[in-house]
């Protein structure tokens, strides 16, 4: 059916969008709430992924998917307060397509797929092809997120951040990374370091060279320092990064390098316990 205002701005929890209200940076003709659309709301498997509806909240990804979404989650414990993780959604921060959207990171490491939907009916692409500028995407304006596929973690996964403080923060940037045995691979996302949330292509083809050459996938040991330096280096390289008051390019790139390493240190040491378990 169509909406009577096609011009209405949809919004779920709306914790993006209320802001930019408040702060009159937009102001938008009308306003859809989606927060009674049942199917935005649910989650179930679909051809050996998981299928997440764009109204799954925060707090919901943590309490039901936090087994099978780890990155996800530890990303979703991130995000504001716990007012604002019972009220957003991962759907409102792929809208919202800013480049520090927390989420983006995990769901690049892992591989994601965007389900849009309009009356014309669904396609789906992978959330590397969703961004295309600072909070711009491919979707058309007769399209809604619907819901975002993922494959369950078939490996360990890990999240980190770095903020001006502790709590309720927009990233200065962000690391998700992702291991996955199955295919040998080690997926990676950046944010809040590029004018959208990218992949580290070289890193990840870098430290799964590093891997399979040794063949730690078969018998895990501890990864070499100065292979663990270079995976930090190529990760800041893919950035793209600016000075501006949360952070100067040269800061970002540099902590994007630690986080680089510290979050594969941390995935591969869980992997090696997973091991020998």
């Amino acid at each position: 059916m169509k909406s009577a205002r096609p011009e209405a701005m949809p919004i779920a929890g709306g914790t993006d969008v209320m802001v930019e209200i408040n702060l009159d940076r937009h102001r938008p003709a009308a306003i859809i709430d989606l927060t009674r659309v049942k199917e935005l709301t649910e989650w179930g498997p679909e051809a050996g992924l998981l299928r997440i509806g764009a109204g799954v909240t925060y707090a919901r990804i943590i309490e039901e998917l936090g087994d099978q979404l780890q990155g996800l989650a530890m990303a979703s414990r991130t995000v504001g307060s716990p007012q604002i993780r019972n009220r957003g959604t991962v759907g409102g921060n792929l809208g919202s397509s800013s480049p520090a959207g927390d989420a983006h990171p995990p769901l690049l490491a892992s591989g994601a797929v965007v389900e849009l939907t309009s009356v014309g009916g669904s396609r789906r692409l992978p959330v590397s092809e969703f961004f295309t500028g600072p909070k711009v995407n491919t979707m058309k304006k007769d399209e809604l997120i619907s819901a975002f596929l993922v494959e369950p973690a078939k490996g360990p996964q890990q999240f980190s951040k770095v903020g001006t403080r502790n709590a309720m923060v927009i990233a200065v940037c962000s690391f998700g990374l992702a291991i996955d045995p199955e295919r040998r691979h080690i997926g990676t996302g950046i944010g809040s370091a590029a004018p959208t949330p990218v992949v580290a292509v070289e890193a990840e083809k870098f430290i799964e060279g590093v891997l399979d050459e040794a063949g730690m996938w078969e018998k895990p040991r501890a990864v070499d320092p100065k292979a663990l330096d270079r995976f930090g280096e190529l990760v800041a390289a893919a950035s793209r990064p600016i000075d501006d008051v949360r952070g100067t390019a040269a800061y970002r790139r540099h902590a994007l390098s630690v986080m680089a390493r510290r979050t594969f240190g941390w995935a591969w040491d869980e992997y090696r316990a997973r091991a020998s378990a």
